[in-house]
């Protein structure tokens, strides 16, 4: 059996993707958000966690995942910190407020970005941009895997 052969899993098929990572196909998709500003990237993203056995979709600005999240209801959030109006700092604390349930991790290319979140006293998992997608795929299965006091994306004040 090839790279992309199928073994059995007891909640679906465990399937290896074209990146190594192992995902689930069949069964219950998590739901990932990615919010970016720049379209390609955020449509990359989510086209990667779509191909990879889960429910993938993009927003371009936090004010637009404040309208998606209330009726899809994301289980992992990947945000970029630096986002035009409302950062993705501000939407990661809102979201944590709202909506505990749901993992929340942070990525940015630039490297203040560890400054900014210090100073708004909350403490998240930074992600670098750039990543490969094996790797963004195993942060999202960790993150998904953990119970929610335990994940990464919490907050801590």
């Amino acid at each position: 059996m090839n790279i992309r052969g199928l073994v059995a899993g007891a909640c679906g098929r465990l399937c290896v993707g074209q990146w190594g990572e192992l995902t689930v196909v069949g069964g219950e998709k998590h739901r990932v958000l990615v919010v970016d500003d720049e379209p390609v990237i955020a449509d990359t993203l989510a086209l990667i966690f779509s191909r990879s056995g889960y429910q993938g979709r993009a927003a371009y600005s936090a004010e637009e995942a404040l309208v998606l999240i209330p009726e899809w209801r994301p289980e992992l959030a990947i945000l970029d910190v630096y986002l035009p109006k409302m950062n993705g700092i501000e939407l990661a604390i809102w979201m944590k407020a709202e909506y505990p349930e749901c993992r929340v991790s942070l990525f940015s290319g630039q490297p203040g970005a560890g400054d900014l979140l210090a100073a708004a006293g909350h403490k998240f998992e930074i992600l670098a941009k750039p990543m490969h997608p094996s790797e963004i795929l195993g942060v999202a299965s960790r993150l998904l895997r953990s119970s929610p006091d335990d994940r990464a994306g919490s907050l801590a004040n």
